[in-house]
């Protein structure tokens, strides 16, 4: 029970009928139960127990991810895939070790983030999202590699006449073998033989194959993540 004003310091009355304004001033007075006063003192002290004893604020836990490492990492692996993807543009032979590089991108990674950072976190999760960040740089750098090879090819070296004429030779033979299966109305021929068409399902084809590196990379990287956990406890 308060028995001064704690604006005025005057006297309060005491008593079963406590004043709710002071007398004097007229400033309204707080009441606290008794229980509510010894948490507050038990809360107070338990704070005061724990704190630092400089009264610093605790340091920020340290993040479960080097990011920065990560994408280093990330970026040497993906840089070396998008060299592979154009090499194997070239020479079909490479195409293999390109798609074999591709999907092993995120045990790479892995393995080159846990070399700078050994002492670093790791588990499957972690792996996860390493991983899906490797994924994201890997159809970056190589969208973006292919895009600037075949720029030269076409306006410097003027070499992509025989590349569109195998593709539309190949979207032709789709497309024919598709019409005849489900043939739609006759109005619709032109537009599906159309180069906005075919240019629509090359993209399309080339974003569900982003969409599947991707998703692969995430599913790699969680793997790796666990077994690299498990190869840290056993040791």
């Amino acid at each position: 029970m308060f028995r001064f004003c704690h604006r005025c310091a005057e006297e309060l009355p005491s008593g079963a009928a406590q004043a709710v304004f002071c007398p004097h001033c007229g400033a309204p007075q707080l009441y606290l139960q008794e229980q509510q006063k010894e948490q507050q003192q038990e809360h107070g002290s338990i704070l005061l127990e724990t704190a630092a004893p400089t009264g610093a604020p605790p340091p920020p836990l340290p993040r479960a991810v080097d990011w920065k490492a990560a994408m280093v990492c990330g970026a040497a692996v993906a840089g070396m895939a998008a060299l592979l993807s154009v090499a194997s543009a070239g020479f079909p032979a490479v195409t293999v070790l390109n798609w074999l590089w591709i999907l092993s991108a995120s045990m790479t990674t892995l393995a080159l983030y846990q070399k700078r950072r050994p002492l670093a976190a790791m588990n499957g999760r972690i792996g996860a999202r390493i991983g899906l960040m490797t994924g994201l740089t890997l159809v970056a750098f190589i969208g973006v590699a292919m895009a600037i090879a075949g720029l030269m090819a076409r306006f410097v070296l003027h070499s992509m006449s025989g590349f569109d004429a195998k593709l539309a030779e190949q979207m032709h033979l789709q497309m024919d073998h598709a019409l005849a299966t489900n043939p739609p109305p006759k109005e619709m021929f032109s537009f599906f033989y159309s180069p906005e068409f075919s240019a629509g399902m090359m993209l399309t084809g080339i974003a569900m194959v982003a969409v599947i590196v991707i998703v692969l990379s995430a599913i790699s990287g969680a793997a790796g993540g666990a077994m690299r956990t498990r190869q840290a406890r056993a040791a």
